[in-house]
């Protein structure tokens, strides 16, 4: 049986709208999951693009977001499983009538909206929506079978929430039991991870009422980020708890001068700041570190760090540094959890190129490093060619040697660490997570 998704708030979780009512939630739900497929734009975009979704409030907002999330996580067994109601392929119905479609199945299937609900204001909101009003009565006669359907959507197997290129790829990449975990974490709703400035996780989890998970990591059910305990005291930040890993394995920062390079959103570099290194933040995205000093400034850890403006691959320090970390451009296929759209947006010719890019920052980084410094690469793909291919050609071809992540390093992960030494934050211990690969590499004396 699938895991169940839920809206944020019980109200929305009846399917019964507020302020705009139902129907408009519904269409600006339909339109957020067309922004998406149609445009390929993540999520986080299309919410800010969208014009329906916008002007919606309150509740009716939260549900409309609810919706649309709802059905990306698992949008391959929703096409699936409404292909044998159509007299034709469901990609060849028209874009708008399908993402009404599939906000209606999201409803009936994985939340708690009554059948009736959904089935009326999901037809409501093709009425008053001119790309979609002639199908009103197609949609009518599809959604009212959907509810003696949910049996039959729920035999599916998990890993069909994704394309075929992509679940192809899994298959051929990991083992069963690895496939199904990654799907039944995607499937599920995502806790807010926090990481604890000081690295006491434990302490953190008492003071905000959440759970910790390992080393400074604490979990919270869905919460508003500035309400959070400590927040305006810039005791933590949002970060997942496998992506907090690849600073704390770089190691034995106080005192010394780190390079972070594609540093933002900045989790890692408040890390290393906090652990009394001398950081340069280097990202070429001019936005994203202004959010990264929005952060260094509420932690109280702006004096340690000189942010950069400027491509990884482009910039140097004025002298050899102690150590780099590269948190390198990639597929960004390990955050499926929080971003589910993303096999959906992306096509298998474009992750095909990453590896040149990754490749190109581990070269600048040498360049960087003092000898016998230390280096960690990490991206947040579990895909071989981005991450273990990546560093083996690295080391054959720039002189770094591996340095063995080992047992008892990486509280919560030990399951995760390879036959090579390196990490591959694959699900399957006691807490979900994103799917991360890193390495630890040291430059030859």
């Amino acid at each position: 049986m699938s895991p169940p998704v839920r809206a944020a708030l019980g109200a929305e979780s009846e399917g019964e709208g507020s302020g705009l009512g139902g129907a408009d939630s519904r269409r600006a739900a339909a339109e957020l999951l067309l922004t998406v497929i149609e445009k390929r734009r993540t999520l986080d975009d299309a919410l800010m693009e969208t014009a329906a979704y916008d002007d919606l409030e309150g509740s009716d907002r939260a549900f409309a977001r609810a919706m649309v999330s709802a059905a990306l996580r698992q949008l391959g067994r929703i096409n699936s499983a409404l292909q044998p109601l159509l007299n034709r392929p469901l990609e060849t119905t028209t874009p708008h009538a399908r993402a009404l479609l599939q906000i209606g199945a999201a409803q009936i299937w994985l939340m708690d909206t009554q059948p009736h609900a959904a089935v009326s204001q999901t037809v409501e909101a093709s009425k008053g929506w001119p790309q979609a009003r002639k199908a009103a009565g197609f949609l009518n006669a599809v959604l009212r079978q959907l509810p003696d359907q949910k049996a039959a959507f729920e035999k599916l197997p998990f890993e069909d929430i994704w394309p075929d290129w992509f679940r192809e790829i899994l298959t051929a990449q990991f083992d069963p039991a690895a496939v199904k975990a990654l799907a039944q974490q995607q499937m599920s709703v995502p806790s807010l991870h926090l990481t604890a400035k000081d690295e006491d996780g434990a302490a953190l989890a008492a003071s905000v009422g959440g759970e910790w998970l390992a080393g400074p990591s604490v979990s919270l059910k869905t919460a508003t980020v500035r309400d959070v305990p400590g927040y305006d005291a810039g005791a933590w930040w949002v970060q997942d708890a496998a992506a907090a890993l690849p600073a704390r394995l770089l190691g034995g920062s106080e005192g010394q001068t780190v390079v972070d390079l594609c540093a933002a959103p900045g989790g890692k570099t408040l890390q290393l700041a906090a652990s009394g290194a001398t950081v340069f933040a280097v990202d070429r995205a001019k936005k994203r570190l202004e959010r990264v000093a929005e952060n260094l400034s509420r932690t109280g850890l702006g004096s340690r760090v000189s942010l950069i403006h400027s491509k990884g691959e482009a910039w140097r320090p004025e002298a050899p540094v102690d150590a780099v970390l590269v948190d390198a451009p990639c597929s960004a296929l390990g955050t499926l959890r929080r971003h589910p759209e993303g096999p959906w947006i992306k096509r298998p010719n474009e992750i095909a190129t990453y590896p040149n890019a990754q490749k190109s920052l581990l070269e600048a980084s040498l360049a960087m490093l003092k000898p016998g410094g230390r280096l960690v690469y990490c991206v947040c793909s579990p895909l071989r060619h981005e991450g273990f291919d990546v560093v083996a050609a690295c080391i054959d071809e720039l002189g770094l040697a591996r340095v063995p992540i080992e047992l008892g390093e990486v509280p919560g992960f030990d399951h995760c660490i390879t036959s090579d030494g390196d990490l591959r934050t694959i699900p399957g211990g006691a807490f979900a997570h994103d799917a991360f690969y890193v390495a630890r590499l040291t430059k030859h004396a």
